[in-house]
């Protein structure tokens, strides 16, 4: 067998793979950085160059089905070949997240890598108080979306132009809806919340409501994704070591019997490796 022949393999199989995979997202890496390097990855595996940052002439169709922030960890769908054309469904599906809450600060950014811009008392906050009020962010509500988040004003995420110091407005109060919102701990001033959300919620506008409500301020220490659809953090996500083609196809091959048969609902364009949508931004 020529030396080549098994590069050449591989390769025929990277770009014979399509659908819908996840993979974990570490904290701290922005969900378009981790697309890339798993691009990198696979196309390094198979022996393919990238054809330098010509957007238009992939040599791989990729992208995520929905922005992680630089501060969460967790789910991340990722689309490959034509399943990029399903993403959308990601976008507007459930999702879950175990949030753990700082009371008595709020940052810029209403995480923590932001700055903090604000402190109150949280001394008066009791358990049943944070609980009492949980039912308020339940159901269908409106939600102004973070400053800092993958949203776009003339084409540009608001974060980008709050980073650069750019005036901006803050979004209008939009509906979202919260099919569960579970108080799990309360060891002030932290708390830990599980939260079961739309496409479209920031849970880092949820904790910095409950501060307000509550006479106080907050903001999000910790955020995992731990369930995007039918994809959960304790079943079906790909740790980095397990980024291989085989890993992949194996993973795709899995998602068949995960996933649905169904007809692909308002299938757009497909999805770059930057171009997912804030569901919660942090999310």
């Amino acid at each position: 067998m020529a030396a080549g022949e098994p590069t050449a393999g591989k390769a025929a199989k990277l770009f014979s793979l399509s659908g819908l995979f996840a993979i974990y997202k570490p904290k701290g890496p922005t969900s378009a950085a981790v697309l890339n390097r798993l691009k990198e990855r696979l196309l390094a595996e198979a022996g393919v160059k990238q054809q330098g940052r010509k957007r238009k002439k992939q040599v791989l169709k990729i992208g995520h089905g929905g922005t992680l922030d630089s501060a969460a960890s967790g789910v991340l769908v990722v689309g490959i070949s034509k399943g990029t054309k399903m993403l959308s469904r990601m976008l507007t599906g459930s999702k879950r997240y175990t949030a753990v809450g700082e009371l008595g600060k709020v940052t810029d950014t209403l995480d923590s890598m932001g700055k903090i811009t604000e402190e109150k008392p949280y001394d008066h906050i009791t358990k049943a108080d944070l609980e009492g009020i949980l039912q308020k962010f339940t159901g269908n509500i409106l939600q102004v979306p973070p400053l800092y988040s993958a949203l776009k004003k003339d084409g540009q995420r608001l974060s980008n132009l709050v980073k650069e110091g750019k005036a901006v407005d803050a979004k209008p109060a939009r509906p979202v809806t919260v099919y569960g919102l579970w108080l799990t701990a309360f060891q002030p001033p932290l708390f830990t919340l599980d939260v079961e959300c739309g496409g479209g919620f920031y849970v880092r506008s949820l904790v910095s409501d409950i501060g307000r409500e509550l006479s106080s301020c907050a903001h999000v220490k910790e955020l995992t994704r731990t369930k995007q659809g039918l994809f959960t953090l304790e079943d079906h996500v790909l740790q980095e070591e397990q980024w291989t083609i085989d890993g992949v196809a194996q993973a795709l091959e899995e998602s068949t019997q995960l996933l649905p048969a169904e007809p692909e609902h308002g299938a757009s364009k497909d999805h770059e490796p930057d171009q997912g949508t804030a569901s919660s931004g942090e999310e």
